[in-house]
């Protein structure tokens, strides 16, 4: 996998399109993380997550609904949101490592693993989907 940097981060699309942002990969307390800058908006998600979805996603055989939510709303059972914070993932819990930003992993990590040609995702208005290729 290519190794972006905030110098040549991915310039990436919501699923439906509406929203650019960029991600990036650096480190900080000795943890490889991704960085996501949506607007002035920075978000932290843990860069196992890219191995470990693409492995969940490949046990799971079929397309998955996406279900983003912020940290604190509850998330729908069956979601890659759901599981980006169940304690029954590889990590026991949240991906997302800033604390009140910990959320909306299922709108932005899906694209960045469609980009790393790691899955396919739907960019339906609403409702997106993605599975494993």
């Amino acid at each position: 996998m290519e190794k972006r940097t905030k110098h040549n981060p991915w310039n990436l699309k919501t699923p439906p399109g509406t929203s650019e942002y960029q991600m990036w990969m650096d480190e900080k307390d000795g943890i490889e993380i991704i960085v996501c800058k949506v607007g002035s908006t920075i978000l932290h998600y843990d860069a196992r997550a890219i191995k470990d979805l693409h492995k969940m996603l490949k046990e799971h055989g079929d397309w998955m609904e996406m279900g983003s939510k912020d940290e604190k709303p509850a998330t729908k059972e069956g979601t890659v949101e759901h599981w980006a914070r169940s304690a029954d993932n590889p990590i026991g819990g949240w991906y997302g490592l800033k604390k009140n930003f910990r959320g909306r992993f299922g709108m932005y990590m899906p694209p960045l693993m469609e980009e790393l040609g790691l899955c396919k995702i739907e960019h339906n208005a609403r409702n997106n989907r993605m599975r494993a290729i």
